[in-house]
């Protein structure tokens, strides 16, 4: 038997200065990117830059917003519709240059859980 479980999450990056593409929720135990068990609902990406970058965010390989243009000291939202991250591939958002750099991801996550 299987239940569902939804679980509203943030996930944020403060001041990266690397211009890497980053992957968006991490790889470690207590915060990774959606196991096969899992599917994430992205509500809002926000993002704000202290110089004026260009943003490009993948979903799994594939460009969901290309060169979204930041202004500097100013918060952006890079959404207007959500967008679904299924299990076991990644999000990954990049900037263009190497200014000082925050994203805060407003997500829910839908859990498939194995009951006895």
């Amino acid at each position: 038997m299987a239940a569902v479980v939804n679980q509203y999450k943030f996930y944020g990056v403060d001041n990266d200065t690397s211009a890497a593409a980053l992957t968006m929720f991490g790889t470690t135990s207590s915060v990774q990117n959606p196991l096969a068990t899992e599917t994430y609902i992205i509500k809002s990406i926000k993002v704000t830059s202290a110089s004026t970058p260009t943003v490009t965010v993948m979903n799994n390989s594939i460009t969901t917003i290309k060169s979204a243009a930041l202004t500097a000291d100013t918060t952006t939202e890079l959404l207007t519709v959500p967008l679904v991250v299924e299990g076991g591939t990644t999000l990954t958002i990049q900037s263009s240059n190497s200014g000082s750099f925050d994203i805060a991801i407003s997500y829910l996550n839908i859990k498939k859980e194995v009951t006895s």
